[in-house]
C-alpha cells in the first residue's frame, strides 16, 4: 500500500458554479509536499502546501484536509469510459495503489509520510465535477457506483512524497466504511442512522443528519 502520486491544485476559472475559481485541476508534483492542518472551513484552507479551495461552503477545512482515490477506481472507470484517468483527474491529492480506500472505515488512521491521517468522510459529487470530467450523466453514474473516495482529516503535519508507504495504524470498532457512508448521505437514507454516533464523522454533517431523522 503507497501513494502513487501527490496531486496538488492549479486554480482555473470555474463555468460549472456561482464561484470564480476552482481547484479542481491537480497535477502530480515530485518531492515532498508539506501537509499541515487547515484552519476552518470557510477559509479556503486544505492540507497540502500548494493548494486551496475555492467554493469554501463545500469544500476545504479540517475535515477535508485531504482527499484520497484509488489508482484501481481510476482504472475501473478508465476502462468504462474509455478515456485515460491520470493521477489526479478526480481532484485527489493523493491517488493511492494496493488498499481498498472505499472500504476503509470512518475514523480509521493512516500513517502516510511522516503524517498521520484520519479518514472523516466520503467525497460527495458536484457540479463542477461533472463540469470537469465532462461525461453525460456523471452525478448519477459516480453516485450509483458508490466508490466516492475519501476525505482525512491531519492528526500529525508532515510531509508526503510519492512512493510513500500507507500504513493502517488502527481501525475504530465499527463496520461504517467509506462507501456505506457515502450511500447513507446519497442513495440509502435508511443507513443514516448509523452515521449520528460516529466521532469521527464531520459534526455538522452528523447534526444535519439528526435533524432530518428527526422531521
Amino acid at each position: 500500500m503507497h501513494v502513487l502520486s501527490v496531486n496538488v491544485g492549479r486554480p482555473r476559472p470555474n463555468p460549472w458554479k456561482r464561484v470564480a475559481l476552482t481547484g479542481i485541476d491537480k497535477r502530480p508534483v515530485g518531492g515532498p509536499v508539506e501537509v499541515t492542518v487547515p484552519g476552518p472551513k470557510g477559509d479556503g484552507s486544505v492540507g497540502l502546501a500548494g493548494d486551496h479551495a475555492y467554493d469554501v461552503k463545500h469544500h476545504g477545512g479540517a475535515d477535508q484536509a485531504v482527499y484520497a482515490y484509488a489508482r484501481e477506481d481510476l482504472d475501473a472507470w478508465e476502462s468504462e469510459l474509455g478515456r485515460t484517468l491520470a493521477g489526479g483527474s478526480f481532484g485527489e491529492n493523493l491517488t493511492t495503489t494496493g488498499i481498498d480506500v472505499n472500504s476503509a472505515l470512518i475514523g480509521e488512521r493512516w500513517r502516510v509520510g511522516s503524517t498521520l491521517l484520519e479518514v472523516s468522510c466520503p467525497r460527495v459529487p458536484c457540479a463542477t465535477f461533472a463540469g470537469w470530467l465532462d461525461e453525460g450523466g456523471w452525478l448519477g453514474r459516480f453516485t450509483r457506483a458508490a466508490v466516492p473516495g475519501a476525505y482525512l482529516r491531519v492528526l500529525e503535519p508532515g510531509r508526503i512524497t510519492a512512493g510513500d508507504p500507507i500504513e493502517v495504524v488502527s481501525r475504530p470498532g465499527h463496520e461504517v466504511t467509506v462507501a456505506v457512508s457515502f450511500r447513507a448521505i446519497t442513495t440509502e437514507p435508511g443507513l443514516l442512522p448509523l452515521l449520528v454516533d460516529l466521532a469521527a464523522f464531520p459534526a455538522a454533517e452528523r447534526a444535519a443528519i439528526r435533524d432530518r431523522l428527526t422531521r
